[in-house]
């Protein structure tokens, strides 16, 4: 590839946000879609409510193995050829749920549920294109810039789930299966938008550039062997924290989220109000980026990692006490839920990228993507379980006490020394 000047760089940068920021919104539309009524299909085609979990349990898992994939896949061939086959696997996978409910076949909706969440981990992927060849000092914002624009399509989605079934049944197409049509045509058109557009490809650009770096900088002898001796256990440090800090985040906010729409669903509460609702939760979940991005690179990863782990307490209290026929206190419970994780997951990425080289950059965030996922199925698979063996209130108590465990992860990051120097944050 060829040699590309600073100001080039810059430039690739700002055409690569511009083309997440167009992919995004068509991803958070295939992401929500899905969610909203997962497992209420799930709960439809097995008729248990302790199964019900079982649609946000399979979708993760299957996020979980794309995540690995896609972060192998971008380690050799770039983002453009991993984004696009984790976008067009998604869709492939909600094309497979709309012919699960036609067909009633409940093996083919496990199995198409697993393929969906390829869809569901490269939408999340997408947030690490926009930081290949930012400045350390503005990849918080980088990543807040690809969620954002997640939040029109992810806001969007939730909202039409009733005129997806209504079209969905005039089709002779199960309702529940209508928000899964809108999703395959989501990924779908994501996965377009970086395979046509993402040239050159800023991950290949951005390892370009450093493989020249050390030309420049021979002959530091032992003082460069120290450094980098430094900054290896400063970056494992890292690593740690940052995946702790998103995965403790994804367990919590994935177990309330999961359950919601059955415990509003139990309390009387329409199909558009569980809409409505988690429409709100995830437009919490995205539309305060650029501002989490700004706080995150202004006053720091610690202490927004601590921010969102509170948010995430006072989520958990408020949806375990809130009277369950209440829509304006479930809506502001999972509001909180959402905003809490949108602090974790902005600033743990940022201290993922800060810890990492590009060497092995893309494989890391793939792996703790992975790990992201799991978490995310086991919230998804324990919820279900908890809420028929205990109740909606326990979930989200057991889920606040959680969250509480980010606060002495981020007091041993810091005691450790928590900022990488800048040496250690470009490569």
């Amino acid at each position: 590839m060829k040699a590309y000047t600073q100001a080039e760089r810059q430039a690739i940068h700002k055409r690569t946000l511009a083309i997440v920021v167009i992919a995004q919104l068509f991803g958070g539309a295939g992401l929500a879609s899905g969610i909203t009524v997962g497992a209420l299909l799930a709960q439809d085609m097995t008729g248990s409510d302790g199964l019900a979990g079982l649609s946000t349990t399979l979708f993760t898992l299957g996020s979980a193995l794309s995540a690995f994939t896609v972060g192998r896949l971008t380690q050799r061939l770039g983002r453009r050829a991993g984004l696009t086959a984790g976008f067009l696997a998604g869709a492939i996978g909600a094309l497979g749920v709309v012919a699960a409910a036609v067909w009633d076949s409940l093996p083919l909706l496990l199995l198409a549920m697993l393929v969906y969440g390829a869809g569901t981990s490269t939408n999340l992927q997408a947030r690490y294109a926009g930081t290949d060849l930012a400045e350390p000092h503005q990849r918080a914002r980088a990543v807040s810039i690809a969620m954002v624009t997640t939040t029109f399509g992810a806001v969007a989605g939730p909202n039409l789930v009733s005129p997806m079934g209504r079209l969905a049944a005039d089709w002779g197409i199960p309702p529940l299966a209508g928000p899964f049509m809108l999703a395959a045509a989501a990924f779908a058109l994501a996965g377009l938008v970086f395979a046509t557009l993402l040239r050159p490809d800023p991950f290949l650009v951005a390892r370009a550039s450093a493989a020249e770096a050390p030309a420049a900088g021979e002959g530091g002898g032992t003082a460069d062997a120290a450094d980098a001796a430094a900054t290896e256990r400063a970056g494992s440090r890292g690593i740690v924290v940052g995946a702790s800090v998103m995965l403790i985040t994804q367990i919590v906010m994935t177990a309330i989220m999961t359950m919601t729409p059955l415990h509003m669903k139990h309390h009387g509460h329409s199909l558009d109000m569980v809409g409505m609702t988690i429409g709100a939760h995830i437009a919490a979940m995205f539309l305060p980026s650029l501002v989490t991005g700004v706080l995150v690179d202004k006053i720091g990863r610690i202490a927004m990692s601590c921010a969102g782990a509170v948010t995430l307490l006072c989520a958990a209290l408020v949806t375990a006490f809130a009277p369950g026929d209440s829509s304006a206190w479930m809506i502001f419970g999972l509001v909180l839920l959402g905003l809490g994780w949108n602090f974790g997951l902005i600033s743990g990425t940022a201290v993922i990228v800060d810890a990492t080289t590009l060497r092995t950059r893309a494989k890391t965030q793939g792996s703790v993507d992975v790990l992201i996922s799991l978490a995310g199925a086991a919230g998804g698979a324990l919820s279900g379980a908890v809420v028929a063996l205990s109740s909606f209130a326990a979930l989200s108590l057991a889920g606040g006490a959680l969250a509480l465990l980010l606060l002495p992860v981020m007091l041993w990051y810091r005691r450790g020394g928590s900022r990488p120097s800048a040496r250690s944050l470009g490569a």
